[in-house]
Order: C-alpha cells, then sequence, then structure tokens
C-alpha cells in the first residue's frame, strides 16, 4: 500500500507552537482544551523538542525554543503575531477550564454579529487564542448586514 502524503488523523494546517517550557505547556493544553498526547520526543537533557497533542480534529505540535530552530517563544519576542482559532462544543465551560489552567481571559465569551459566542485567551506561554461554539448559522448576506450595523455603531467601551 503506497504511503499517503497526508497521514490519517492530520489537516493540511497545523499549528506549531515554539513554548519557553514544553513539558508545562503540554500539560496545561490537555487541562485547558482537553488535548490528548499524540507523542513527545525529549533532548538528551530533558526539554521538549518535538509534542504532539489532538484538540478536537487537529494535531497540535509544539517544542521547546531551542537554539537550532529559528521561531522563538512569545515571551522571548515580547509577544506574538499569531491568533489560533479553536471551536468548541462549549465556549463558556472552555473558558472556565482554561482559566482554572492559567491562562488569561482577555475577552469574556460574547454573541459575536456572525453567528459565534466568541472568547479571547491568553495561554501561560504567550500565544493568543479565539475560543468559540457556533450560536447562529447566518448567510454571507445576513453577517453582512451585521457587519454594516456594528462597524457604523461607536466600539463598545
Amino acid at each position: 500500500m503506497p504511503v499517503k502524503p497526508i497521514p490519517d488523523g492530520y489537516t493540511s494546517v497545523a499549528p506549531y507552537l515554539f513554548v519557553d517550557d514544553g513539558k508545562a505547556a503540554i500539560d496545561f493544553y490537555k487541562r485547558a482544551f482537553g488535548a490528548t498526547d499524540h507523542g513527545v520526543i525529549l533532548t538528551p537533557d530533558g526539554r521538549v523538542a518535538h509534542g504532539e497533542l489532538k484538540i478536537g480534529d487537529t494535531v497540535l505540535r509544539l517544542c521547546d525554543s531551542l537554539p537550532i530552530f529559528e521561531p522563538k517563544a512569545p515571551r522571548e519576542l515580547g509577544g506574538t503575531t499569531v491568533e489560533i482559532f479553536l471551536f468548541v462544543e462549549d465556549v463558556d465551560a472552555t473558558v472556565r477550564r482554561a482559566k482554572a489552567a492559567g491562562a488569561t481571559v482577555q475577552q469574556e465569551p460574547t454573541n459575536e454579529f456572525w453567528g459565534d459566542r466568541l472568547a479571547r485567551l491568553k495561554d501561560p506561554f504567550g500565544h493568543l487564542w479565539e475560543v468559540a461554539s457556533r450560536v447562529e448559522d447566518l448567510t454571507p448576506e445576513e453577517i453582512g448586514e451585521r457587519a454594516k450595523a456594528r462597524f457604523a455603531a461607536p466600539a463598545p467601551a
């Protein structure tokens, strides 16, 4: 049987996070988002050279910031330019779990004009997450009308 270019259980695009404490990150993602462990390769000194977790239907890869890699952890850089979007069954319950695991809530769950209930979190490693549950199915036209109304109004305080 030929080798599949995209292995079963993997998606075409998946985040690869660089963190400053891979073992703690794996523990956090398990507690906060219900991730399951799919294998870890450690360096001789015990740091995470490569780890894979599954959250929902997506494999999340991560590793410690090691001198052999160009990318750095957000805390090393003083911020990040990426936000990870995660659909979940119950955004409110996920936010409570993530907060208990050590995340900082940057936006409490809010029903957004495009039909998602969405919250924004910062994990203990500096990565930003949008966590959402679809609460309303809308047509592109309905979303467009709501967007016009939303952006015509003053921004909420």
